[in-house]
């Protein structure tokens, strides 16, 4: 009798500790499916209308560090693009300065001019294109960011440096706007170099817009001053409405800034080219003037 409430007693438990390895309420028994997914790793990308107080053209996570456009800035970023086919292909980003770099700049030249609503060369900017980081490279990012910033008024105005400066607010339309950046009248200072002046006053030079330079290297396109001379003065002649003929050159003298060394690497080829009275002070703009202002002599 006692054997047979034994075993009865011993299937008992081995009923309950069977029950308590049993699944619980509202599970299905399977824990390799309750995990939730991990989040995909999103890459690090700027975004347009940002401003930032770093003015090398580098574009690394640890030195990303945005500000309000409104507060003092050195650079501000107009667009974001991607690279793509044989340049995204690359196992390394391109380098600032790079051939592989121009024709992105070439993108960042058309964008900035619809940026400022105008050739940004016809007031104290300049642009830049910073690729991704070798480190964001690697991870998957292939964008480039176009960055746009004032000149110092010496020496960006003269071609000799590509130094950023500090200021405030957008560049959106500030050539549109026709604000005090963009170029206009101009004296030579006694170190020769161009002064902004009023047109009225007296003044001898005047901005009158960029002729496209050949594709070649700094130091030969320099060199060939007779032909910026005589591509400008066709710029003079469009500007003030004058025949491009044999007599142009007694009409205008010419003066040019060619870009800077470092904006040249960049892929810049755009001259400014300046009207030069000969020495004459004049007290009016020849725009549009006709051979009324720009008489042969």
């Amino acid at each position: 009798m006692r054997r047979h409430v034994r075993a009865a007693l011993a299937a008992a438990f081995i009923t309950v500790a069977l029950a308590g390895c049993g699944t619980p309420a509202g599970t299905d028994g399977d824990l390799s499916d309750d995990w939730r997914p991990m989040a995909q790793a999103q890459q690090f990308t700027p975004q347009a209308g940002e401003c930032h107080v770093i003015p090398e053209a580098s574009a690394y996570l640890a030195s990303y560090n945005p500000v309000d456009c409104a507060k003092t800035h050195v650079v501000e970023t107009f667009h974001v693009g991607t690279f793509t086919g044989e340049l995204a292909a690359r196992s390394t980003p391109p380098t600032v300065g790079s051939a592989a770099m121009r024709a992105v700049f070439a993108d960042c030249d058309t964008r900035a001019k619809e940026f400022v609503g105008g050739e940004w060369r016809s007031a104290r900017l300049s642009i830049q294109v910073s690729p991704t980081s070798p480190a964001g490279w690697a991870g998957g990012s292939r964008w480039y960011r176009c960055d746009i910033f004032e000149l110092d008024e010496v020496d960006g105005t003269n071609g000799e440096g590509d130094r950023a400066i500090d200021r405030t607010d957008t560049l959106r339309n500030a050539v549109s706007s026709r604000s005090p950046l963009t170029y206009g009248c101009m004296i030579e200072d006694e170190w020769e170099q161009l002064r902004p002046a009023g047109c009225t006053s007296g003044h001898q030079f005047e901005y009158v817009g960029t002729w496209t330079a050949p594709d070649r290297s700094y130091e030969v396109a320099v060199r060939d001053e007779a032909a910026v001379h005589a591509a400008c003065r066709t710029v003079v002649a469009r500007y003030a409405k004058v025949p491009v003929d044999a007599n142009l050159r007694y009409r205008a003298g010419t003066t040019y800034r060619f870009p800077s060394p470092e904006l040249w690497d960049r892929g810049d080829r755009g001259v400014r080219c300046y009207f030069w009275s000969g020495g004459k002070t004049i007290k009016r703009s020849i725009a549009g003037g006709g051979t009324a202002v720009l008489p042969i002599d």
